[in-house]
């Protein structure tokens, strides 16, 4: 049968679950600019109430990352990214973890953007602030990788089809697929990530989706909302390691972390969250600190995932990244990150 948009949205609005294929399909329309405003809103929307499966899920990505601009960065790659959407008005603690990640020496290639559905800065806004520059190509990017330990791939940038879906974002004003799929699509395909997804029903779905891909990864999510490892109260991780996934609860009191209360972890506009971030890197002890040094250390653990108990390896990885912050470490990959992106941009190379 001749997929066509009545067809498939009709087929949304009766709840019926969508091919790997038809939802390919759909996102190979969007990308190529084919799809009108409302088919983008209506096939998202219907799409987000109907509730998305791991195989449109699938089907999205591929269509998505054929698409991409491909980065090849050497070595083991790790991303640390969240749905956003989620409501808490946290800052960029994703970002921030990022670069305290880096400084115990991975190689952190992020993948993101401009807020969406969100009241506070996203990662592209508050790195932007920072001094990073955004517009790279995919080897100036590759090159600031290697040269920093850390790099910055602007979706818009190294998914430009995107672009078609962005007005129709905005003016729906709150999540939809296009949330889920930010964290799937980095275009250097890092096999190790943190994924934090604010919706509940979704999180184990994305951990599917990983699995299937051969990923090694945590998917996250607080159980205060937060599209992130929270320190306000417990979360729920999924593991997935060699395509299976593992559910557990994870108490950041057993840590020996403090519980936080939702106002110590709320974030504003680019500029605040930058405050908010060089505050980190000179060593201001506070609940950011915190919950930072958490999610940082989630990213080490998603860089050598064993089968031991998640807050096991979490305990493990959390003195090596309080050390990246307090002996200046994260400062320096901050550092050598500003200019090092300045200096390929500048170069011009392709």
């Amino acid at each position: 049968m001749t997929v066509t948009w009545p067809l498939m949205l009709s087929g949304l609005l009766a709840r019926r679950d969508l091919t790997s294929a038809e939802s390919a399909w759909a996102m190979a329309r969007i990308l190529s600019g084919e799809a009108t405003p409302a088919q983008v809103a209506a096939f998202a929307t219907a799409l987000r109430a109907k509730g998305e499966t791991p195989a449109e899920i699938t089907g999205l990505v591929s269509a998505l990352l054929a698409g991409a601009a491909a980065v090849s960065v050497p070595g083991t790659t790790v991303d640390i990214a969240g749905t956003g959407g989620d409501g808490t008005r946290a800052a960029n603690i994703s970002t921030m973890a990022a670069v305290v990640a880096a400084a115990t020496g991975l190689t952190v290639v992020k993948h993101g953007g401009r807020a969406a559905s969100s009241s506070t800065g996203g990662a592209a806004d508050l790195v932007e602030h920072l001094g990073v520059a955004l517009d790279l190509t995919p080897r100036q990017a590759a090159r600031v990788a290697v040269d920093a330990g850390i790099t910055f791939l602007y979706a818009p940038r190294f998914n430009p089809g995107l672009r078609h879906a962005a007005a129709v974002r905005r003016e729906l004003g709150v999540p939809t697929v296009f949330n889920i799929l930010g964290p799937l699509i980095n275009p250097a395909a890092p096999r190790h990530q943190v994924i934090g997804v604010a919706d509940a029903r979704l999180a184990p779905v994305v951990a599917e989706v990983l699995a299937a891909g051969g990923r090694q990864a945590l998917v996250v999510r607080g159980d205060d909302g937060l599209d992130k490892l929270t320190t306000v109260t417990t979360s729920s991780v999924w593991t997935v390691r060699d395509g299976v996934v593992r559910a557990s609860t994870l108490d950041p009191r057993t840590l020996g972390i403090p519980a936080a209360e939702p106002a110590q972890l709320r974030g504003g506009t680019a500029a605040a969250n930058a405050r908010i971030t060089h505050a980190l890197l000179d060593g201001r002890r506070d609940a950011i600190r915190d919950v930072t040094l958490l999610n940082a250390a989630a990213v080490c653990v998603a860089a050598s995932l064993s089968d031991a108990p998640v807050a096991e390896q979490l305990a493990a990885a959390l003195p090596g990244c309080a050390a990246a912050v307090d002996t200046g470490a994260a400062r320096g990959v901050l550092s050598r990150w500003i200019t090092a992106s300045a200096t390929a941009g500048s170069a011009g190379s392709p």
